[in-house]
């Protein structure tokens, strides 16, 4: 088993590099811009709208709903997807936050 030293760091940062690890694939992203074209759909259009298998497609889903960006809502036999806003406005704040340290810190230096 691997030992990771992720337990080291704040867990803001935990938080954020899980998110950015999850973003960190263009099918993801896709998806994401997908969804917030659409508002709802199920997987079967995302399949049709994304360059992958519908299992692939699937696999995305659940590494985008594992983080909370997405939910996912099931109507029979059909799941529907749509964005988790107040999520992604969570970890758009985050992120800005995080930015902003950086750059205020940045301009000291160079």
């Amino acid at each position: 088993m691997t030992y990771t030293k992720n337990k080291l760091f704040d867990t803001d940062l935990q938080s954020l590099a899980s998110i950015a690890k999850v973003m960190s694939h263009p099918a993801r992203l896709a998806i994401l811009r997908y969804l917030a074209k659409c508002n709802t759909c199920i997987s079967g259009d995302i399949s049709n709208e994304i360059p992958l298998s519908r299992t692939t497609v699937s696999q995305h889903l659940q590494e985008l709903k594992k983080v909370g960006l997405i939910k996912g809502e099931i109507d029979g036999l059909k799941v529907n997807y749509c964005l988790c806003s107040s999520c992604i406005d969570d970890v758009k704040k985050a992120f800005d936050i995080f930015f902003k340290e950086i750059f205020v810190q940045q301009d000291n230096k160079c």
